[in-house]
């Protein structure tokens, strides 16, 4: 049975102390880079137009390989970088920043932030970013959210790759090696947020993705909301599917200790 829509459910609301944010496809919409825009610029701007159906093409062939853009970008920039841009280190610079000017931030999310972090729930980004390449801080995830002003919000990055401190790139180690898709980055996080006083069912993961964002939390006891408003990957263990984040205004409390 497809869990509730928040219209489905109007009564329903969701008492937590901490609320941790997917960034692919959620906290990010990489709506920008469904388009050849970013390749005919970068290659335009090398002076090297006649590559630019042969780079379009590659990225394509990544996106039936990995299903989204989202995917490509969290988990594999390494085969952008090498099947796309042939480690060309000119040609990855120009692409980096080049992305972050087509990035954008889902609909409602620093409407809905501000609600959050004015209850006094704690709020954390939770990516499956399985690879940095360079220094930590200068990650796509860092680089957007500093980009964008959400430090405000998320002073940390939960990732396979460490817990990063974004006010100072410092990494707590604890989650090396650990994944959302098996479960045991979760498992993980539940004992360091136990650790801080609160309980998986005191806890909510939203995101868009069922086998990473949604089910292996669910299964963990995490509260959990699905977000479709990018895109709808199907049926999921979520509490609830919302379609903007304005609606966790009316979904969210602050759980008393």
């Amino acid at each position: 049975m497809a869990p509730s829509t928040y219209k489905d459910r109007e009564a329903s609301t969701m008492e937590v102390k901490w609320c941790g944010f997917d960034y692919g496809q959620c906290i990010m919409e990489p709506g920008g880079l469904r388009n050849p825009r970013v390749f005919g610029d970068l290659y335009k701007e090398l002076g090297k137009p006649e590559l630019i159906p042969e780079k379009v093409f590659k990225y394509r062939v990544l996106k039936e390989k990995y299903g989204t853009y989202g995917r490509i970008k969290e988990g594999h920039r390494d085969e952008i970088y090498a099947f796309v841009l042939d480690n060309d280190p000119v040609a990855i610079e120009l692409f980096s920043r080049k992305e972050q000017e087509l990035l954008d931030m889902g609909e409602g999310l620093e409407d809905a932030l501000v609600y959050i972090k004015s209850l006094g729930i704690e709020l954390q980004v939770v990516s499956e970013m399985k690879k940095t390449l360079g220094p930590v801080g200068t990650d796509i995830v860092s680089r957007f959210l500093k980009a964008r002003g959400l430090v405000a919000y998320f002073k940390e990055l939960v990732t396979p790759q460490g817990k990063i401190n974004l006010l100072d790139n410092s990494v707590d180690p604890k989650y090396v090696g650990h994944t959302k898709n098996d479960g045991t980055l979760y498992d993980v996080l539940a004992l360091e947020l136990a650790e801080r006083g609160i309980a998986p069912q005191e806890a909510v993961m939203v995101g868009d993705k069922p086998e990473t964002d949604i089910n292996p939390a669910h299964d963990r006891g995490f509260k959990t909301i699905q977000y479709t408003g990018f895109i709808d990957l199907g049926e999921s263990k979520a509490d609830l599917r919302i379609s903007s984040f304005a609606e966790l205004k009316n979904i969210l409390k602050k759980k008393d200790a």
